[in-house]
């Protein structure tokens, strides 16, 4: 790749990352948000570094060849490599960046649901008690962790709201989904519960659905089903932090 092109491409780079770090939520499709202030950082740099090589190469290669002024006298000396391939290599950098500037990539959904391996929720040494009264919102993490590790059985009986994605299973039924990453989407582990009771929305779509517990094994135990007997569903815009797993917020009344 020629000087000139150096830093045109280190620029366009830098530009597409602080688009996706510091002026959106966008780089939390790819990376967990403790990643957000190095990602910006790098962004930073990239674009001080390229606009650095502007200065130094080409602004003054334009002032000292002004177009038609015919400066050309038999091209470049040769030193017998061909620089070709080097040269078409380099330039394969640049649609990476203006895909990440122009046209993000969605964050992980079914697709890698489906084809990764369950995600062991922590140990709890002890649980919260659920409101007295009415749905209680859990995470699924904790809607996991109270199924099979509660031995109050705080689950039994009790109406809890979830949000997720849509899963579908080869079976026919669906599970509501949520991606946990460690670091980034390269390592993402996924968070099921199946749903029983209303038809699969969509694959991908976010909902809130709350429900019962569905009363398959003991409560309590490893033998608990993840499951959700679903009693109410509703569609909800996906969440700016696709991996982090909350409780949901209900809405008023």
């Amino acid at each position: 790749m020629n000087r000139t092109a150096q830093p045109l491409l280190l620029l366009v780079t830098g530009a597409a990352v602080l688009r996706a770090s510091l002026f959106s939520d966008l780089c939390l499709r790819y990376v967990k948000e403790g990643l957000r202030p190095l990602l910006v950082i790098t962004g930073v740099a990239l674009v001080l570094v390229g606009l650095l090589g502007v200065l130094r190469d080409v602004l003054p290669s334009v002032a000292r060849h002004p177009a038609g002024t015919g400066q050309h006298h038999g091209g470049a000396p040769s030193d017998g490599h061909d620089h070709a391939k080097g040269l078409l290599t380099s330039w394969l950098l640049l649609p990476p960046a203006l895909a990440l500037l122009f046209f993000a990539p969605p964050a992980l959904g079914s697709y890698t649901a489906a084809r990764n391996s369950p995600k062991e929720v922590e140990l709890y040494e002890r649980f919260e008690r659920l409101p007295a009264q009415g749905v209680a919102p859990l995470s699924l993490t904790e809607f996991i962790a109270r199924a099979q590790q509660d031995d109050r059985k705080s689950l039994r009986g009790r109406t809890v709201l979830l949000a997720g994605f849509v899963t579908p299973r080869k079976d026919g039924a669906w599970d509501l989904t949520r991606l946990q990453v460690a670091c980034c989407a390269a390592d993402s582990r996924s968070l099921t519960v199946t749903m029983h009771g209303v038809q699969a929305p969509p694959a991908d779509s976010w909902v809130e659905v709350s429900g019962t517990w569905h009363p398959v094994g003991e409560l309590g135990t490893r033998t608990a089903a993840l499951a959700l007997d679903v009693t109410s569903l509703e569609r909800v815009s996906p969440p700016s932090t696709p991996y982090l797993d909350r409780a949901p917020v209900p809405g008023p009344g």
